[in-house]
This record gives structure tokens, C-alpha cells and sequence, in this order.
């Protein structure tokens, strides 16, 4: 079986408590947004006309942002069928193999997530194929601004910083793409975190087993109650 995340402190506690929140206002902005699209499309003939922009943001945040979640709580679906037929020991090392290759993907990620966002932000890309070997003297893309969402007035005194003074009519890139070297780095950490556990015993395995099993079991228990 999969192991389940529990925080054991305070700051766990804060921690997992503000990604759950984070998550929540996220499916909530989303869901709000569509809905009101709705009414105004088919109750009025006009629409937010950055709605659908925005909403493809917000479930970008949500994906990227959610998968290092899913790792810490070991959520990620997988197939345990060769898991489940070996030994604790080749189970084990297995496990240990396929963090050591997840490690390697989500430091790959960040390299090119911050490689694809840096310009956007006015800082340089890294130099380096597979590893980073320094910074590169990128273009300035930070003038660059997506196709609907207005810029709004509180945001206003970026301007000066990443845009030589010039005033945006639409929100730059980087805020909203921002979330591509947050979400790598996320993932990077978590899957740190996974890899420890797994070989300090806590857990074997990095994805969610029996899935089925469980929530019919959850579900079992719950009729019990009521």
C-alpha cells in the first residue's frame, strides 16, 4: 500500500493547510468565472470577454501547482501490478530507482521552466544543455502581455521595474506564467521529500495503490456511520 501524508507540526500543518486553500480558490475562481460566462452569454448575448483566458490560467496554476501536492500526499495514480509481485526488497529497490529518474525529470523541469519564464521577467535564461553552467544574456521580453486579462490599477508599480515606465493595457506574461518555475520547484522539493521517505522506510512507493479499493472502502465506512 501507498503511504499517506500526515502532517506532524505546526508549520506541516500550515503548510498543507494553505496548498488545500490554495487549491480550493483556485477550482473556486474557476468555477465562478465559467458560471458567470454562462448567465451573461446565454441570459444577456455578451460575456467576459477575458473569462476564458483567465480560466485556462487558473487550471494551469491548478496542474502545476497540484502535482508536487499529489506527490506529497502520494496521490499520483500508477500501476502496482509489478510492485505487488515482487519482494519487499526488489519492491524497494525499485522505488529507489524510479525516485532517483523523478529527481532527474523535475530538475530538468525547473531548468526549463525558469529558462521559458526568466525572459518574460527580464532576467537571463540559464546557459548548460542538461545542467545549468551559467546565465545567458536573454532578450528582454518583459513588454510582452497576454491577449485579454486587463492589467489592473494595483499592479501599476511594476511598471517602472520591469517595464522601463511604460504603462501595460494587458497584464504581463510573467504573472501568470510565473507558475512554471514555482510549480517545478515545488515538484523538485517534493519529490526530495518522497525520496527521503522512502528510504528512511516510511513509505514504498511514490504513487497511490489499490485506489479503487480504498474509496470503496471509504465509502463502506461512511454507510456504517450513517
Amino acid at each position: 500500500m501507498s503511504g499517506h501524508y500526515t502532517p506532524k507540526s505546526a508549520f506541516s500543518r500550515f503548510v498543507h493547510e494553505f496548498e488545500e486553500t490554495f487549491i480550493a480558490i483556485i477550482l473556486g475562481l474557476m468555477t465562478i468565472i465559467t458560471f458567470i460566462n454562462v448567465i451573461l452569454r446565454y441570459g444577456f448575448n455578451t460575456g467576459l470577454i477575458w473569462g476564458l483566458e483567465a480560466t485556462a490560467f487558473l487550471f494551469a496554476w491548478l496542474v502545476l501547482f497540484g502535482m508536487s501536492y499529489a506527490v506529497k500526499v502520494t496521490a499520483h495514480l500508477g500501476v502496482d501490478a509489478v510492485l505487488n509481485a515482487v519482494p519487499s526488497r526488489v519492491r524497494r529497490i525499485m522505488g529507489l530507482i524510479t525516485v532517483a529518474i523523478c529527481i532527474a525529470y523535475a530538475f530538468l523541469l525547473l531548468k526549463g521552466a525558469w529558462d521559458y519564464w526568466a525572459p518574460f521577467a527580464g532576467f537571463d535564461a540559464t546557459t548548460g544543455r542538461w545542467f545549468p553552467t551559467g546565465f545567458a544574456n536573454s532578450r528582454d521580453q518583459a513588454w510582452y502581455e497576454v491577449g485579454d486579462i486587463y492589467m489592473v490599477d494595483w499592479l501599476r508599480f511594476i511598471e517602472p521595474i520591469f517595464n522601463a515606465g511604460e504603462a501595460y493595457e494587458k497584464l504581463p506574461r510573467f504573472i501568470p506564467y510565473v507558475m512554471l518555475p514555482i510549480g517545478a520547484a515545488l515538484l523538485f522539493f517534493r519529490v526530495l521529500q518522497a525520496s527521503w521517505r522512502l528510504i528512511s522506510g516510511q513509505q514504498d512507493s511514490l504513487i497511490v495503490s489499490h485506489e479503487a479499493e480504498d474509496a470503496v472502502e471509504d465509502v463502506r465506512h461512511h454507510n456504517a456511520e450513517d
